[in-house]
């Protein structure tokens, strides 16, 4: 059988998926991992490698994410691909009937979305274009000449170059939604555009089943008299109302054909000659008459512009109050995470959080230790058992240890090379306050001199010399949890990217652009 699946469902799936941020009964968040890429490929940075999607790898994202940020209902939004308006270019006129046996003239497209209709202006306003000059003599269009500028609800041309070109109007990009959401290849669409008050009067003045644009695909010949313009020659179909101007030229041809009264209703419509007293000529003149979308121009502008991408904005930045966003180690993975929990199985539904283990320590020496990002690092919890973890952050003010620990610290079976004879051991040990006989609360550091857990602190902050300094984790006997429950959540987007190193006073702006 022959089937598709139309455009509409991937416009319907991202207009769900932006109300699912928005509802109250989610949460969605993005996340930065990966301090150690280079020990996954030698060449990370250079080539990073296209993340898997199994359930094998998912846990792999999880056992090394570093942070999350909650992405809230204005850090998302239905996103375009951006064309701007470039002078001399060649645009494809907005028409409702491409496909695979009547492409765009210009781009090829088969079918609307992937033509090239619609334009951002200099000022960050957009565009459809109507006409391109298409006529009979130029059947692909001309080159567009005067930028459009205007805000007129009714579409018209944008200046005096005679370049033939009409413009429809839709919105104006805020200067707060070019900082977040607009990139390298997207633009946003306003957000609740039904019922807006910001877009209400390029909203409310569409006409369903409106008709704008006729173009002449014959001028005929032998139309009467040269020089004559014919007024309120009806256009019949399915809807009312729709009259046109005609014009003839001195060749006796069809000059031009300017719409006079849009009407309402019409899903086709025919130029009727007779009754708008146009002679017919030895060759009949034969039109195009373009549809307006569902609604009329501006209506609903998600499914006019095909706004079936998605753009979810974070900004990583560090907090003095709440520190996530650890310093001084890479990062090169980011994602998306829908629904992640605390530990006691609840939405997680804070700002931020950190998704690392971290550790209080004590002992002389320890303002001025140093921890090597991605070194390892021990303690004895038991005769004979060692907890082993990895360097993601140690701060020798405070004495905190942030740290991870993943499947390369034992040995696995599974695809790959598995270690048959693991150093620590073929089961990943928790750091303790408390350890078993035989253990000690040391931590020996890969190089320097040993600390130990500060099992007498317990809290989110510590005073040091008469400041408060707030350690971003809730710490009990020296030792603090991730404030995610790892492995409890649905990771729904992985991007591999060449690493960084974040620094002090460093923020970055995180861009995902899904696509359905």
């Amino acid at each position: 059988m022959a089937a598709i699946i139309t455009d509409q469902i991937r416009i319907l799936n991202a207009k769900n998926f932006v109300s699912g941020v928005s509802s109250s009964s989610n949460s969605y968040y993005s996340f930065i991992g990966l301090p150690n890429p280079s020990d996954y490929q030698s060449d990370w940075d250079t080539n990073p490698p296209a993340p898997k999607d199994n359930f094998s790898e998912e846990n792999d994202y999880w056992d090394t994410m570093v942070a999350l940020k909650k992405i809230n209902s204005s850090d998302v939004r239905q996103v375009i691909p951006k064309r701007n308006w470039v002078s001399g270019t060649t645009y494809d006129m907005y028409r409702h009937d491409y496909s695979v046996t009547n492409t765009a003239a210009v781009s090829g497209a088969t079918n609307l979305y992937s033509a090239f209709y619609y334009v951002m202006n200099s000022d960050f306003k957009v565009y459809i274009c109507l006409q391109n000059g298409t006529e009979p003599n130029n059947p692909n269009g001309k080159p567009s000449l005067d930028e459009p500028t205007f805000t007129d609800l009714e579409p018209r041309s944008a200046g005096s170059s005679g370049d033939g070109y009409i413009w429809k109007y839709l919105y104006t990009i805020k200067p707060n939604e070019v900082v977040k959401f607009e990139s390298t290849d997207f633009i946003p669409v306003p957000a609740n555009w039904s019922t807006s008050t910001d877009n209400a009067t390029v909203r409310d003045n569409a006409v369903d089943g409106s008709i704008k644009i006729v173009t002449v695909t014959n001028a005929g010949v032998g139309l009467g008299t040269a020089n004559q313009t014919y007024t309120r020659v009806p256009i019949e179909g399915d809807g009312s109302g729709a009259e046109c101007t005609l014009t003839v030229g001195a060749d006796s041809k069809v000059s031009g054909v300017t719409i006079s009264n849009q009407g309402s209703g019409y899903t086709f419509g025919s130029l009727n000659l007779i009754s708008g007293g146009v002679p017919t000529g030895t060759t009949i003149p034969t039109f195009n008459v373009i549809m307006s979308p569902q609604g009329g121009h501006g209506k609903d502008i998600y499914r006019e512009l095909g706004a079936f991408n998605v753009l979810l904005y974070s900004r990583i930045e560090n907090d003095n109050e709440n520190p996530d966003f650890v310093t001084g180690n890479q990062i090169a993975r980011v994602g998306v995470v829908e629904n992640p929990e605390v530990s006691t199985g609840t939405i997680l539904n804070s700002d931020k959080a950190s998704a690392l283990n971290a550790l209080k320590l004590t002992g002389a020496g320890y303002s001025s230790a140093t921890f090597t990002a991605d070194a390892y690092f021990t303690q004895t919890v038991a005769t004979g058992t060692t907890a082993v973890g990895r360097v993601v952050n140690y701060d020798a003010t405070t004495g905190v240890l942030k740290y991870w620990q993943d499947r390369s610290l034992a040995g696995f079976n599974t695809v790959g090379t598995a270690l048959t004879n693991p150093t620590y051991g073929f089961s990943i040990e928790a750091f303790t306050a408390s350890p078993s006989p035989g253990g000690s609360l040391t931590i020996v550091p890969s190089s320097g001199s040993n600390l130990a857990i500060d099992t007498s602190f317990t809290g989110i902050s510590t005073i040091i010399n008469n400041k408060t300094y707030y350690l971003g984790q809730s710490f009990t006997s020296g030792v603090a949890g991730p404030e995610v429950k790892k492995h409890a959540g649905n990771i729904i987007y992985v991007d591999n990217r060449p690493s960084i190193t974040r620094s002090s006073n460093q923020k970055e702006d995180i861009k995902i652009i899904l696509q359905f």
